[in-house]
């Protein structure tokens, strides 16, 4: 049976591929079902994840060949390269990453007997690239700063837009209201230094207790809309729970230092 392979936006939806311990005629026929999805789509090779499946598996075609890799896990690494790479999970789009040049790999096969194996050059490249998605990692996880973001741009120009790329975010509008309160705040501190009346100093700091508060309620606003948007869009391989805890944090943390300063110097 032909399988239906994942691709962007659609999340994999699996972040860790439990090993298999059953060796039956269910993973046989996954297994055969793999193979004859790679021979359709004229592929190199597929992870069982990329057809949503929870099985540590990749199936690769080499020299009219399939090779099996159960539970495969990458022990040693050597070298590395830069390579322009392709995968069906994002039509019509390639990436530049850096790949170990050889790697020492272990796996078992489907009599449950494991192996091991040192591979070089492009068949490396591969197997990283299929045992990546085994791990929940992707050319958008695997990518950092300006080429992560020429590669969203990519996927834009190529319609494969996900609706919840940065410039689509509508929570980002809460962190810049924040960000300016606490800009606000930190003139206010700064002119507190050239007031020496009294009471212009406690107005000044009802001000910032005021602010404070706002920032406060602004910083909740964002954590509890993000987590709706992501419920919304089914969170995608850009949105990430623990990057909304840590711009909250930050923010927090922020608004916390400028307040003591405050209280020192203006109250």
């Amino acid at each position: 049976m032909i399988r239906k392979i994942i691709t962007y936006p659609t999340p994999i939806g699996i972040e860790y591929a439990p090993d298999v311990r059953v060796f039956d005629k269910e993973l046989f026929s996954f297994i055969d079902d793999l193979k004859e999805t790679i021979k359709s789509n004229d592929l190199e090779g597929l992870s069982a994840t990329q057809v949503g499946s929870y099985y540590n598996l990749v199936i690769l075609k080499k020299d009219d060949k399939f090779l099996e890799f159960i539970n495969p896990r990458i022990l040693k690494k050597k070298g590395k390269i830069q390579t322009t790479e392709c995968t069906t999970y994002f039509p019509n789009a390639s990436a530049n990453l850096t790949r170990y040049e050889e790697i020492t790999l272990v796996y078992e096969d489907r009599n449950g007997l494991q192996h091991s194996l040192v591979v070089d050059g492009d068949f490396a490249i591969l197997l990283q690239r299929k045992t990546d998605y085994l791990y929940g990692a992707n050319f958008l996880t695997k990518l950092k700063g300006n080429d992560k973001e020429k590669f969203e741009t990519l996927l834009n120009s190529n319609g494969l837009n996900c609706p919840t790329l940065p410039n689509k975010f509508s929570r980002d509008y809460f962190v810049k209201v924040a960000n300016v309160t606490m800009i606000v705040m930190l003139i206010l501190l700064i002119s507190s230094l050239l007031v020496d009346d009294k009471t212009k100093l406690i107005s000044m700091w009802n001000a910032q207790l005021f602010l404070c508060i706002f920032v406060l309620i602004t910083n909740m606003a964002y954590l509890f809309y993000s987590y709706y948007e992501n419920k919304r869009y089914n969170i995608c391989t850009n949105c990430y729970n623990m990057s909304i805890l840590g711009i909250t944090t930050i923010g927090v943390v922020r608004l916390t230092l400028i307040m003591v300063v405050s209280y020192f110097i203006i109250y």
